[in-house]
């Protein structure tokens, strides 16, 4: 897995790691490291016009010696400093010494810099400030964004909180984000702004995450597969509680996400079942919960309804010694029944709500820190939260979050959900945990999308033919 971390993470491996060394010698490797990247990006170096914005402190600095790099390399490099006298003075000497050009912010006409630049640099503030930026910053910022070149952020873009990934205000949008010395968690979260985030080695070991991102190989790993011996029940059998006659292509849909993900058997349980049967011959279906038969895992939502009949099954199903994801029309019910979520305590229970659900569930957290309103719902109910979303967030009770970053917007798609949770479910059915099967589903389920999108089929149904075992993909 790829693992994040917090600032306090980053600081304390950083202090470690400066003992015995000189002040300026991590810096340089980090500066390095920076103009490497910028480099790579490059087709064209030698004449090239960099544009470095300069805060006080240490990325600032990080900047002055990452444009020493490419000065030397043959680029012209102009310094913009936001405020020269607090400028890293040993930064500043040394793109002085190589040529580079400096200018205090108040005295440069930045549209025309910026109009000129092949590539800027935000060196503005680093991982010790939070947003939201002060308005000379945002002058600044605003510019850069309106330029049509190369923007590459230090460490974490301008205005993009580290742990977090909140904004607060305007943000410088980055193309290239180069992370040092570990990847910080609100880059995860961020999903904007941050473009892609290259990891730049300090040779120093951070430790203790509790933020996690899948790979195709991790995924691949946790997958249940079948064994010699294996027959139709022993790769877990998932049961379906979704559709209603207003909604009957939820029930498809989601029965449909647990057929494709290799279960051995999958039930239905609800009004849709001659439905079900004519799409899935496959799947064994019944008029209730009751009357379904031995599951391993329920799920419970997919466009059930909210009536009287509905929330009898929901509770039904609450009350069963299995594992219970709990969507759409259920969470719903849920929220005005949380006490069928507190009996549930100490078993295996699993969320998943979009933000306006999360808000009905949870109306006092707050809906624009997505990572600490969903580590706050996990830790306050004891189940496991999916909260969905450009970065779907998971988080167990324990305070450890998956960040999704499979996916594409052709997933913002009716019954796109639905075949979600079915993919889940059947990965509980087979004996994941909620934090796996939800991770790793959420996985899946992106990758449908991106297959699905590059396809140009679209339409959840389309998601289901593209449902399976992670292609060796690169990682966004």
């Amino acid at each position: 897995m790829i693992e994040a971390f917090t600032v306090d993470q980053i600081r304390a491996a950083e202090r470690q790691a400066l003992r015995g060394d000189r002040d300026d010698a991590l810096m340089r490797r980090a500066s390095h490291a920076v103009a490497a990247a910028v480099l790579d990006e490059l087709d064209v170096v030698v004449g090239s016009k960099a544009v470095l914005l300069v805060g006080a402190g240490n990325n600032g600095g990080d900047a002055l010696f990452a444009g020493t790099v490419l000065r030397r390399r043959g680029m012209a490099v102009t310094a913009v400093l936001l405020d020269p006298a607090r400028a890293h003075q040993g930064g500043l000497a040394a793109l002085e010494r190589a040529g580079g050009r400096t200018i205090a912010a108040a005295q440069a006409d930045l549209a025309v810099l910026f109009e000129r630049a092949d590539i800027i640099l935000d060196g503005l503030v680093g991982i010790g400030v939070t947003p939201p930026l002060r308005p000379a910053l945002v002058d600044i910022v605003e510019k850069a964004n309106s330029a049509s070149c190369l923007k590459v952020a230090i460490d974490v873009p301008s205005g993009v909180d580290p742990d977090s990934g909140r904004l607060d205000g305007p943000a410088f949008d980055a193309d290239l984000t180069v992370t040092l010395g570990g990847l910080k968690t609100g880059l995860l979260v961020a999903g904007t702004h941050v473009g892609r985030v290259v990891v730049a080695d300090l040779d120093f070991e951070t430790a203790g995450a509790q933020m996690f991102c899948l790979t195709d190989l991790d995924v691949q790993s946790m997958l249940p597969d079948p064994g010699v011996a294996a027959d139709k029940f022993s790769g877990g059998v998932p049961g379906i509680l979704a559709g209603s006659p207003k909604y009957p292509g939820a029930a498809i849909l989601s029965v449909g996400g647990a057929v494709r993900t290799r279960p051995g058997m999958v039930r239905y349980a609800g009004p849709q079942a001659a439905p079900v049967v004519t799409r899935w011959p496959e799947v064994v279906a019944a008029e209730s919960p009751e009357a379904a038969g031995t599951v391993q895992a329920w799920v419970a939502g997919p466009g059930m309804g909210t009536d009287t009949s509905s929330a009898a099954a929901l509770a039904t199903v609450m009350a069963a010694d299995v594992p219970v994801l709990v969507d759409a029309d259920g969470l719903t019910i849920l929220a005005g029944r949380m006490s069928l979520l507190e009996e549930r305590r100490g078993r295996q229970t699993l969320l998943t709500p979009h933000g306006r659900e999360f808000a009905r569930l949870f109306p006092d957290l707050d809906p624009a820190d997505r990572l600490g309103s969903v580590r706050a719902a996990a830790a306050r109910t004891g189940a496991t939260i999916l909260l969905k979303g450009h970065r779907t967030l998971v988080a167990d009770p324990s305070g450890r979050v998956a960040v999704n970053v499979t996916g594409s917007s052709w997933l913002a798609t009716a019954g796109s959900g639905d075949v979600l949770s079915g993919i889940i479910g059947s990965l509980l059915a087979g004996g994941l945990a909620p934090w796996d099967a939800a991770a790793a589903g959420a996985h899946l389920h992106g990758r449908a999308g991106e297959r699905a999108q590059r396809d140009r089929v679209p339409g959840a149904d389309a998601l289901l033919s593209r449902i399976r075992t992670p292609d060796p993909e690169p990682q966004p």
